[in-house]
């Protein structure tokens, strides 16, 4: 059961990130795009830890997961601070 939220998390974040782009084609807000590559990146995460507890459980990816988490959310956080106030 926990597989299929994992997937299911990451499946809705790629989604996301797909919407945030298609959003940033027709707008071009660069804040979309920040935020749009913090959802794949978010995907990406999310089927790290499918990765890592079902497919290689005797390898341990928690700090690549939290890195790959954070990075995404430097994204982000890129994207609020230097193309929010435009």
């Amino acid at each position: 059961m926990a597989t299929f939220f994992y997937n299911l998390s990451a499946l809705v974040s790629f989604i996301c990130g797909i919407l945030l782009l298609h959003a940033y084609a027709k707008s071009r807000l660069r804040l979309l795009l920040w935020s749009a590559i913090c959802f794949f990146g978010l995907a990406v995460s999310n089927l790290l830890i499918f990765v890592d507890l079902h497919l290689l459980p005797q390898i341990n990816l928690y700090l690549p997961r939290l890195v790959v988490a954070a990075i995404a959310m430097i994204f982000l956080l890129y994207g609020l601070i230097w193309e929010g106030d435009r």
